[in-house]
């Protein structure tokens, strides 16, 4: 699945932050370092069950156009709660926008989401995002079909240049 014409990945090497400085395993900035294996040592993994984050920051403010995710994807599982968002406040309390949600109960708290649940592949989840300017992409999930552990590979942010 091909981003969108004119883009240019904007993430990678960028500063990873999140809602637990301390992963049980990997470290932050593999989630920004271009690796996508799903084997061992390819993965950051969060305590799951409540809703937990990772953001990460563009350095400036660019209009997104597509947001790929790779969560594990070795074994055949889907993960709860999988809400992307998009805003220029690193707090997230003003000037977000929602660009993915499949929460379909609000229980982590951002709202109903529609989209549907999938399953993880090697090919990750391209989610394609209209012209939305921001700085920081924060990227929400509270676990998967086979454990309350939550696990990101690699995310890659498309966007302009300005």
């Amino acid at each position: 699945v091909p981003v969108p014409e004119g883009t240019v990945l904007v993430s990678r090497g960028k500063t990873v932050t999140g809602s637990d400085d301390f992963p049980i395993i990997g470290d932050l900035a593999m989630i920004t370092d271009g690796e996508k294996l799903g084997g061992e040592g390819y993965f950051v993994e969060f305590i799951g069950g409540l809703p937990q984050w990772v953001q990460i920051d563009l350095e400036e403010s660019i209009p997104v156009e597509a947001v790929w995710i790779w969560h594990f994807h070795s074994q055949a599982r889907a993960y709860h709660d999988v809400i992307v968002q998009l805003s220029d406040d690193p707090t997230f309390e003003s000037g977000v926008t929602t660009v993915f949600n499949n929460d379909y109960d609000d229980s982590a708290g951002l709202g109903v989401g529609k989209a549907k649940p999938y399953v993880e592949s090697n090919f990750g989840k391209l989610i394609d995002v209209d012209s939305v300017p921001a700085r920081y992409v924060r990227l929400y999930a509270t676990g998967n079909t086979s454990s309350d552990s939550i696990h990101y590979i690699e995310v890659e942010v498309f966007g302009r240049s300005l």
